[in-house]
């Protein structure tokens, strides 16, 4: 297959919910599509634009249209809508400048700054805990509700000295914040390979920190291998709730008692569904907090004495 002489790209841009930005991203790359971004403002907290680029000479005018009218219906089924769509040509040795150029530092939290791989420490910010991410590697930009949730959790309760499991891992952006925050060890797993990758690769980035790292392809069964026999401390899990439900059986085996799992990834009215999954295995809600619909769990397992006694 040959090229024109001259490639250029078309940028989308669209406005649309900020509880939509992981199913978006999810969306584009099952689409094959991996030059994204996405802009947001504090004054505009629940709105997001979406900017896109495509190579023109895989995306003519027909394919262009068919895009549009698979991501509106896409959002209708979340309960949200598009707007705002327009179409800008880019030209190619502008394209990679255009996309990291809508890329800030993201404050998390008291203390935690996310910060974009090709980005000074901004000075005002430097007292922060810095982590360094590679945006467009996977899912997991910190700036979801359900990350958020997580990466403020684990701030409040530092996992000092802890071992930590992160099922589902992304961009490895809760590894990440998990290392920074004190953890001697964390393992991550995530079905998808291209995650495992951008997770090392943003571990790659943050080499100061003093934790080991691993992360595999796969699951809780994946993890239950790797441990060898061991138990973790702390769990992270952000994905969705049916999963999580699906999953909850295998977090018994991984979890040592008295050691706790921060749940993300919920809607909010799914909260109470989840803990009575939970409480069905004998543990505990230490914590249910709200960001934007969605909601965070923090369920302790019992300890071995309450375990026997049920």
């Amino acid at each position: 297959m040959s090229f024109p002489e001259i490639v250029f790209w078309w940028r989308l841009a669209f406005i649309s919910s900020s509880d939509l930005e992981e199913s978006f991203f999810w969306k584009l790359q099952e689409l094959g599509i991996n030059n994204f971004a996405v802009q947001f403002s504090p004054d505009a907290p629940h709105q997001r634009t979406f900017l896109v680029w495509l190579p023109s000479y895989e995306w003519p005018k027909p394919q262009r249209d068919l895009l549009i009218r698979d991501l509106l219906p896409f959002a209708e089924y979340f309960g949200s809508s598009i707007s705002g769509i327009s179409w800008e040509r880019v030209e190619d040795q502008d394209w990679n400048k255009s996309w990291k150029q809508h890329w800030i530092p993201d404050l998390v939290g008291k203390n935690l700054l996310i910060l974009p791989a090709w980005l000074e420490v901004p000075a005002e910010h430097s007292h922060r805990l810095i982590l360094r991410l590679d945006p467009g590697s996977a899912f997991g930009t910190g700036s979801h509700p359900t990350t958020r949730l997580c990466l403020e959790a684990l701030e409040n309760d530092p996992p000092l000295n802890l071992r930590v499991a992160d099922v589902g891992c992304g961009s490895g952006i809760l590894s990440l914040a998990a290392l920074g925050l004190g953890a001697k060890e964390v393992l991550a797993v995530d079905i998808d390979s291209l995650a495992v990758r951008a997770s090392f690769h943003n571990q790659r980035l943050n080499q100061g920190f003093k934790g080991t790292f691993s992360a595999f392809t796969g699951s809780v069964d994946v993890l239950k291998k790797e441990l060898q026999g061991n138990q973790v401390d702390l769990i992270l899990c952000n994905i969705l709730a049916p999963i999580i439900e699906q999953l909850s059986p295998g977090f018994n085996e991984l979890l040592v008692p008295n050691g706790r799992v921060l749940f993300s990834g919920l809607l909010a009215d799914q909260s109470q569904w989840l803990t009575k999954v939970f409480q069905s295995l004998g543990w505990t809600v230490s914590d249910c907090l709200i960001k934007d619909h969605w909601g965070l769990l923090e369920e302790a397992k019992p300890s071995a004495r309450e375990g026997t006694i049920r």
